[in-house]
């Protein structure tokens, strides 16, 4: 519980019972209007845990942690005063009194009470219903009864019901390793959202995926065991299906027991009945929001965005602000087993002499349906397979589109005219559906407000912060509204090119350009050929050039020639540079796997130079405290014991971080640290606009924190899962799944084209997680080329990537033999030319360095060792 000081008898209450995402949506909307500084607001919550997104709830099953969903901050709460009980639910309300009780026995006086109780899962009244292995799915503590029990019992499950919950929960059941199939009463999937031609293309291509559905027929009876565990199901058809799991996804029921009991009205099929003000019709002290609610059109919502609107108009009552909630759109976007749905409008034709435009290709698994008006006016549609056009086709649904209805349907190449941009849309066209966030508000944003990125625009309008699917749309508003305002949008890397990196990648690449110099003479702009370039344009043309110098004929050496002058302080010394303008030495460790010998080598080697010794939270040991003239004699040592650049200081890959895998730990399914050793060997030394870091974990208890990497991997019991785009720096972001259940041959491939992919096309100092949201069509897009290989390109990418491994070496022990490259390590400039055997180095009293004389020109570090004291 979280509290404010105690209030006084003239505060007036709020009591919010309920805090899901329509809860705390309410919260929210009451800390806006000022109402959280006037009113005490307190919160009875039945779960264990704070609001959390239960629309991206089967994402736990893909290495989500409840703490990744919650949608609660707790400074929030606390900032705002608001009272919250975790796990204690109200139980009964005096509505004479104003009163409600909690489980734990206590009471509150309120002068306004919220209903926000949600839903309860429907479960058919079926014999065998309340069996051992038979589950609900809705909260988290539901899946985490379905994980274990699927872990240690089960082998094969059945979802009963094929709507949206059915098909994530047959999912999850076969991301858990189980054989799944799916049974749904009605003659198709998604019978609400989908017509019979849409969900035969959904049928085909989840079929594709392993699963086994069955429609058109019923459960009858659920079969048990002796010890009154499931076995199987009784279907309507007569037949069997043998099963050790039932989950019952068969729909959802308003919770409104709490309501009855008190007294209020409720509808004839359930719902506590409202008005328009979201106010109970039968106590004006009242008020019910969310799927508990029965608004006044005689809907119950078990949408998101519906809620949310009734939890801002409750709130506007409240604060005697005028509002009302007289019904939702129930368009609905979603990605069910990586295949996208969509409906929206009159989706299913019921207006009257309406016409009908379809595409349908069965090969892949596409199918699109428009509802038009005799007049031209769009009236809705069905996309499966592929609903990129959803946001535009929904903001013109109820108007005559610019353009012929096909072209809105028809895939590129297949003879469609141009398709319409967001730029096109009205500015009262919604482009978040789910926090009802119009064009409009999205260009006020820009032109008002001054956002000039899409986070700006997230934070200013909360688009895009429920379920993402308008992030594209919106990131598209924000350069066309910035260009329409005058604002001229240099996408030119820097002052000397006019290219972006990616184009200058293409250049690159095409022309086997080998040098910066030869590239700037040929393509910088005007002004800049002929000159020396600029710190932005530098390091990122060496970049691209380190990254292509298989392929182009390049010298991959960065300290090579013209290459070492483009190089930042960290790469210029083959090590980073710390405040102290001392440098660290970083020797690989793959895997975090080490031999005893290899750790006595290092130990010896700090003990020798006085170095402070950390391990990382990339397992592996950094040393700290080293002076420019020592790193080659470092170095040397390290080589010799067979250690080689820890790539520490460069914009290449780092580490791949593993946890101990099915060799030693009790729940590991796959061997975790063979392959993050074979990973961290096959990545080592490629160049990238910024640092890459990997992890790999041996289970989906994910003790590698493999999702907070650029590229994560987590076992399953059918291989590897493969995340993509994660980041835990200062701008956290878990990754996104990219496939699963992939073979080892499997997941290298798809890394390799990842990698190169973002390689090819990524700005300058650009994380994958600042990448990933930004390249036009964000992680779909990404998937089509990696995956699908939609551009062609992929044996392109994968050839890149080999050739890169074939020519790896490692910078360090090339360094440490070569008296030319050793010439740059020296302390200061006179140091190379002073012979005189007079002259010594002799440490400060206080410093306990051992007093190792400098490296001279011409000599291999060895020599120097050899001269020296080795303890």
């Amino acid at each position: 519980m979280t509290a404010t000081p105690e209030a006084t008898e003239a505060t007036p209450t709020i009591v919010l019972v309920g805090h899901g995402m329509v809860g705390q949506r309410f919260l929210e909307a009451l800390a806006a209007r000022g109402l959280t500084a006037t009113h005490r607001v307190v919160v009875l919550c039945e779960e264990p845990r704070p609001a959390y997104d239960r629309v991206a709830l089967t994402s736990y099953f893909s290495g989500k942690t409840p703490e990744d969903l919650s949608m609660t901050d707790m400074e929030f709460i606390e900032t705002h005063g608001i009272e919250l009980y975790v796990g204690d639910p109200a139980t009964a309300v005096d509505r004479e009194a104003r009163k409600v009780t909690a489980r734990s026995g206590e009471v509150f006086d309120y002068d306004v009470l919220v209903l926000a109780t949600g839903s309860y899962p429907f479960v058919p009244p079926v014999p065998g219903k309340d069996a051992e292995g038979c589950f609900v799915y809705r909260t988290i503590e539901d899946l985490l009864a379905i994980e274990g029990y699927a872990k240690s019992k089960a082998t094969v499950g059945a979802v009963v019901g094929g709507g949206l919950l059915g098909l994530e929960a047959a999912g999850a059941l076969k991301g858990l390793g189980l054989t799944s199939h799916i049974v749904e009463f009605a003659p198709r999937l998604m019978p609400v959202q989908v017509d019979d031609g849409g969900g035969a293309a959904l049928l085909r291509t989840i079929e594709e995926m392993g699963l086994t559905v069955h429609t058109g027929v019923g459960t009858q009876e659920i079969l048990v065991d002796a010890e009154g565990a499931v076995t199987g199901m009784k279907l309507s058809d007569g037949s069997e299906l043998a099963a050790d799991m039932v989950v019952f996804s068969a729909g959802v029921r308003p919770r409104d027991q709490l309501a009855r009991d008190c007294g209020l009205t409720v509808g004839e099929r359930g719902g506590i009945t409202v008005d328009e003000q979201c106010r109970t019709v039968a106590d004006p002290h009242v008020f019910a929001i969310g799927e508990c609610a029965l608004a006044s059109d005689g809907r119950v919502y078990g949408l998101v965005a519906p809620g949310y609107e009734q939890a801002e108009t409750a709130a506007a009552t409240i604060a005697s602000d005028e509002a009302s909630f007289t019904g939702a759109d129930l368009s609905t976007k979603l990605k069910l087993l990586g295949v996208d749905v969509a409906s929206f409008g009159d989706a299913h034709g019921t207006a009257e002499d309406c016409l009908d435009v379809v595409y349908s290709d069965s090969r892949a698994g596409l199918y699109k349906k428009l509802v038009i008006g005799r007049d031209g006016t769009l009236l809705g549609g069905i996309l499966v397979g592929d609903a990129e056009a959803y946001g535009t086709l929904k903001a013109f649904t109820g108007s005559v589109p610019p353009v012929s209805p096909e072209s809105l349907v028809l895939p590129a190449g297949a003879g469609a005219p141009a398709q319409l941009g967001p730029a096109a849309l009205p500015d009262d066209a919604i482009i978040c559906s789910c926090n009802n966030v119009r064009k409009g508000t999205i260009r006020d944003a820009v032109t008002e407000h001054k956002c000039t990125t899409v986070p700006e625009v997230k934070k200013c309008t909360k688009a895009g912060t429920t379920c993402g699917s308008c992030v594209k749309v919106l990131g598209q508003l924000v350069t066309a509204e910035l260009e329409a305002s005058g604002v001229e949008v240099d996408k030119g890397l820097c002052g000397c090119f006019a290219q972006t990196r990616e184009e200058l990648y293409e250049i690159v690449h095409a022309l086997r350009i080998t040098t910066y110099q030869d590239l700037l003479d040929r393509h910088g702009r005007e002004g800049a050929r002929g000159g020396d370039g600029c710190e932005v344009c530098k390091p990122a043309v060496g970049s691209i050039i380190a990254s292509l110098a298989p392929t182009i004929g390049a010298s991959g050496y960065v300290l090579d020639g013209e290459q070492a002058a483009l190089q930042d302080t960290n790469d210029h010394f083959l090590a980073n540079l710390q405040k102290n303008g001392s440098y660290s030495v970083v020797p690989r460790i793959p895997g975090g796997e080490i031999a005893p010998e290899k750790l006595i080598v290092i130990g010896e080697i700090a003990r020798d130079f006085g170095l402070y010794t950390k391990i990382t939270g990339g397992q592996r040991i950094d040393m700290f405290g080293a002076r420019v003239e020592q790193l080659p004699v470092i170095w040397a040592r390290l080589v010799d014991a067979g250690f080689e650049s820890g790539h520490a200081y460069g914009k290449s890959l780092r580490t791949v971080k593993s946890c101990v895998g099915q060799t030693w730990c009790r729940y590991g399914v796959q061997d975790s640290v063979r392959m993050a050793i074979d990973l961290e060997l096959r990545y080592r030394g490629l160049r990238s606009p910024h640092k890459l870091k990997s992890a790999v974990s041996g289970c989906q208890r994910e003790c590698a924190e493999a999702q907070s990497k650029d590229f994560g991997v987590i076992a399953t019991a059918n291989g590897w899962n493969l995340y993509v785009g994660g980041n835990g720096g200062a701008t956290p972001r878990h990754a996104d799944l990219l496939a699963q259940d992939l073979s080892d041959a499997e997941l290298v491939r798809l890394i390799d084209r990842f990698l190169m992919f973002y390689i090819r096309t990524a700005d300058r100092l650009e994380r994958t997680s600042t990448w990933l949201e930004r390249i036009p069509g964000g992680l779909d897009h990404v998937k089509d080329v990696v995956v699908h290989d939609s551009l062609g390109i992929c044996d392109e990418l994968e050839q890149l990537m080999q050739a890169h491994v074939a020519h790896y070496r490692d910078e360090w022990a090339e360094t440490i033999n070569d008296p030319e490259k050793l010439a740059r390590f020296v302390s200061f400039v006179n140091a190379p030319d002073t012979p005189d055997p007079v002259v010594a180095f002799v440490p400060e009293r206080d410093q306990m360095k051992p007093d190792l004389p400098l490296l001279s020109i011409g000599m291999r570090p060895a020599d120097v060792l050899e001269g020296s004291s080795q303890r």
